[in-house]
């Protein structure tokens, strides 16, 4: 669904390592020149949150997430296996007159005491995370969601945080590498894609994968390509054929790397990407509108 005038950007990859991170900060730092205090970036990467080392965020407030896990009432249990049977996550086991139950397996899909034919399952909550809200030193509406550790399952807190949108601001997620439901689930609730990638045949095969990612969500997408110079001229191929739009090319240049190993954005270490980075999210926010008006 179209925000308005301000569309939601996620920014994604189809694998780690690409810049991602460093090109949604940027973007978020130079939308606030130009808009202060009407950016918002949300960090949906919970497994690995990393757009606080560069954004030096203060933390206000902290949420935690919660899903429901099985608790079993022995007495009532009669051992009959069934909800064994049905989990397909293999979080619950009875083994002779033991229950045991996993909730670091547990998807949270209640099917364990849906099927229980005694209602012998209780469904209690378990902490799995939390969401954390803050603003950056100039002015940046700052959103992250992190795991629990030794936790596997990411979608919850992902979902939790995916849903601190303001529709109001101009917000842009980070979403996790790679195309699994956490990336998914990250980009849904965007109006608009940026795939990161980096111009070789590894950056190439993880884009195909993120490119045909979104065209199955029905999610308009664009292509930066970054440490543009080096590799294969593939990912231009690709991109030419396939009629994706490249918003940017961020070049190989030591002093871009030295600059994120301080923990600097690109619109912070360098003025002069400011201007190009505010185009690219205007160059999305008219192909929405041409595509707005050609579905009315």
């Amino acid at each position: 669904m179209l925000h308005a005038d301000r569309p939601t950007v996620s920014v994604a990859a189809g694998k780690g390592g690409t810049g991602k991170t460093l090109f949604a900060t940027s973007l978020a730092v130079a939308l606030n020149e130009v808009q202060p205090g009407q950016v918002q970036l949300i960090d949906c990467d919970v497994e690995e949150p990393n757009a606080d080392i560069l954004l030096h965020p203060q933390i206000a407030e902290r949420e935690p997430v919660k899903v429901l896990v099985p608790e079993v009432d022995l007495d009532t249990c009669t051992r009959c296996g069934r909800c064994a049977q049905e989990c397909q996550f293999s979080a619950i086991a009875v083994i002779r007159d033991a229950v045991l139950t996993f909730p670091d397996l547990c998807a949270a899909c209640g099917v364990c005491a849906y099927v229980c034919p005694v209602g012998a399952i209780a469904e209690v909550e378990r902490q799995v995370g939390i969401v954390e809200r803050g603003m950056s030193p100039e002015g940046i509406h700052f959103v992250q969601g992190r795991l629990s550790v030794g936790d596997q399952r990411a979608t919850p807190v992902t979902k939790a945080t995916a849903r601190m949108v303001d529709v109001n601001m101009i917000s842009i997620l980070d979403a996790p590498p790679g195309t699994a439901c956490p990336m998914q689930e990250s980009i849904e609730s965007s109006d608009y894609c940026i795939l990161v990638t980096e111009p070789t045949p590894f950056g190439l095969a993880n884009l195909q994968d993120a490119v045909e990612t979104c065209r199955r969500m029905e999610l308009p997408c664009g292509v930066v390509i970054n440490r543009d110079g080096i590799g294969t001229p593939g990912v231009t191929d690709y991109c030419t054929a396939e009629g994706i739009d490249i918003l940017l090319r961020i070049p190989q240049d030591r002093s871009i790397a030295e600059a994120y190993a301080r923990g600097e954005t690109l619109a912070h270490s360098f003025p002069q990407w400011r201007d190009e980075l505010v185009d690219v999210y205007d160059a999305v926010c008219k192909f929405l509108r041409s595509e707005s008006t050609l579905t009315t």
